[in-house]
């Protein structure tokens, strides 16, 4: 049996946003490995072996697919959203760089998915309507420093920003700083997203300003999208509609 490895988005929760291709490789897998929640996504059945582990061990888990790969199974690794955005595809991509030179034989494919970012925008309007960028608040990987000055030098070129992982119980402190960042770079009624596990049976949207932010209205399941200087919102007698122009200027369709 031949092997190999299909790095896989599971999407942001609802099951109608997995993509066909990527139910496909895992109704073919053996094996499928990935973040303990991410693979409890997956329906156990006979010839499926799971193994799930946690979230600190991506290199660990990179390298025991690429063993099982290279040994003929079909080992799908799932991560949440788009596996190439903060996500599995780069460990895998790293531990295969490091690893025996056979595993660079093996078969790999990476399955886009709906990342969170795309599915909170989609869902609150367009805030991503125009340029912008994706910023991991953790400082797990990278020094608080690093953040900071992509954080204003992205507030500084009017970029709507996306903020992963803002808020976790073990740093509670970083999106603090963010909000005092973004205070002394941007206007008070600049506007920002908060999108709580979007797509779940616990979906939560709110639309805030700037001056009226809490680090509180973030946590490790919300999304946080900070608009641009030219981001609005569309009142309605139903849920608002935030969006970005495209154009630099509204009329200006030149």
């Amino acid at each position: 049996m031949s092997g190999w490895i299909r790095i896989a988005g599971l999407g942001p929760g609802n099951e109608d946003l997995v993509t066909p291709e990527v139910s496909a490789a895992l109704t073919e897998a053996t094996d499928i490995v990935g973040y303990i929640p991410y693979v409890a996504r997956v329906a156990e059945r006979p010839g499926l072996t799971l193994h799930g582990s946690d979230n600190r061990v991506e290199i660990d888990r990179s390298q025991h697919a690429l063993q099982m790969a290279a040994e003929g199974k079909r080992v799908v690794v799932v991560s949440s959203g788009d596996p190439g955005v903060f996500a599995m595809a780069a460990a895998v991509f790293e531990a295969l760089e490091n690893g025996p030179h056979e595993w660079r034989n093996i078969p790999i494919d990476v399955l886009p998915g709906i990342t969170a970012m795309l599915a909170a925008s989609a869902r609150a309007g367009a805030p991503l309507g125009h340029d912008f960028c994706a910023i991991n608040l953790s400082d797990n990987l990278k020094p608080w420093s690093l953040i900071e000055k992509r954080l204003r030098l992205a507030a500084q070129g009017d970029f709507a920003m996306a903020f992963y992982n803002p808020r976790s119980k073990s740093r509670p402190e970083g999106f603090v700083k963010t909000l005092e960042i973004l205070r002394e770079e941007c206007e008070p009624e600049r506007l920002i997203l908060f999108a709580r596990a979007v797509s779940r049976a616990d979906e939560a949207i709110r639309i805030s300003t700037l001056a009226e932010a809490t680090p509180e209205m973030a946590d490790m399941q919300t999304v946080v999208i900070v608009g641009s200087s030219l981001t609005r919102v569309i009142e309605r007698d139903t849920a608002p509609i935030i969006y970005t122009p495209r154009f630099t200027s509204i009329g200006n369709q030149g």
